[in-house]
């Protein structure tokens, strides 16, 4: 039976969440720049996105990497982030795998202690390192873009929970920072349900009532998703937890990486942590990566930090998949 889509992947995991790093079968992708390509792939190949990411081959919180061309001299390798909904510009969780892949699969040329990747993303160049792998995985870091706050103690109006005060933070993508508190709720205690409806409720008021602006480009300027917090954001030894909702109410099991970049560039503005203050971030899952501010800088008007966020990837397996004439399952769907 004639096979009409083959998309062959290696799968990780970062913290829990899902890596599908795309290693064949891809068709080409046209753009001189990466944010050109990320318009591509949405305007002509989102039925792959659906092939890889919804049932029967993944599901409702599936994450996938498709590897591109560079346009920066300087990147080791470029790619595009996916999900249920669409395509991020930003993911520190994939970044952290993407840096352990390009060692093992000898893209960069290995150095001790560590090796340094250079990954360009939608929202621009970031740096990973990557330590010797001792066993077990390998502890990967790496440096955000510019990081900033973009609103303070803005108030917004939500349907089922009246005003809440959300801050609005950029770590490659813009996310809503929220005390889950202010729902009656606890990111480590509460129902999985309940933070995804509160997350979905600020998320949905946030960009019905809040514009959002980039310095360096329009595509980067929409809100990705909503973190739920403990409220624990002065510097602390002991960790602090994250629920993060993003795309279409998808849940990351991990602490998310951009999202640890934004909340520690708002902790930064706010004068709760200094440069150099390492800080424990927690996931729904109970996973932990690492943040710190190491230095200061700006992104346009907004005074800025890069951070670097810290963690551990593993592989799970590789696969092939195809679809076959007739099997129109098989090209993706949800059930919630």
């Amino acid at each position: 039976m004639k096979n009409v889509v083959e998309i062959s992947s290696v799968d990780m995991h970062t913290g829990g969440e899902p890596v599908r790093i795309v290693t064949a079968g891809y068709p080409e992708i046209s753009g001189d720049t990466i944010l050109a390509k990320r318009r591509y792939v949405h305007e002509n190949l989102d039925h792959l996105r659906q092939f890889l990411m919804l049932e029967p081959r993944g599901h409702y919180d599936m994450y996938g990497v498709i590897l591109v061309e560079p346009d920066l001299d300087e990147a080791d390798m470029a790619v595009l982030f996916m999900h249920n909904e669409g395509y991020s510009t930003m993911c520190g969780h994939a970044v952290i795998a993407l840096g352990r892949y390009a060692v093992d699969r000898e893209i960069v040329e290995t150095r001790n202690p560590e090796t340094a990747v250079n990954i360009q993303c939608p929202c621009g160049l970031v740096t990973a390192y990557v330590e010797r792998d001792n066993g077990g995985g390998s502890r990967v870091r790496f440096e955000s873009v510019p990081a900033f706050g973009f609103a303070l103690d803005k108030i917004v109006e939500t349907n089922d929970y009246g005003p809440v005060t959300v801050d609005i933070g950029y770590g490659g993508a813009f996310y809503a920072f929220v005390a889950a508190d202010q729902f009656g709720l606890d990111v480590r205690q509460s129902r999985v349900r309940d933070l995804v409806d509160a997350a979905t409720a600020v998320t949905e008021a946030v960009k019905c009532q809040v514009s959002l602006h980039h310095p360096d480009d329009n595509d980067l300027a929409f809100l990705y998703g909503t973190i739920l917090t403990d409220g624990r954001d002065a510097y602390s030894s002991d960790p602090t937890a994250n629920a993060c909702v993003f795309a279409d109410a998808q849940v990351d099991r991990s602490p998310t990486g951009s999202g640890v970049t934004a909340r520690i560039a708002l902790q930064h503005r706010r004068g709760l942590i200094q440069l150099g203050r390492e800080r424990i971030f927690e996931s729904v899952v109970g996973s932990r990566f690492t943040g710190r501010a190491v230095s200061e800088t700006r992104c346009g008007d907004f005074r800025a930090v890069t951070v670097e966020v810290a963690g551990v990837a593993h592989y799970t397996g590789e696969s092939t998949f195809r679809l076959e004439d007739g099997d129109d399952l098989g090209r993706g769907f949800i059930v919630r």
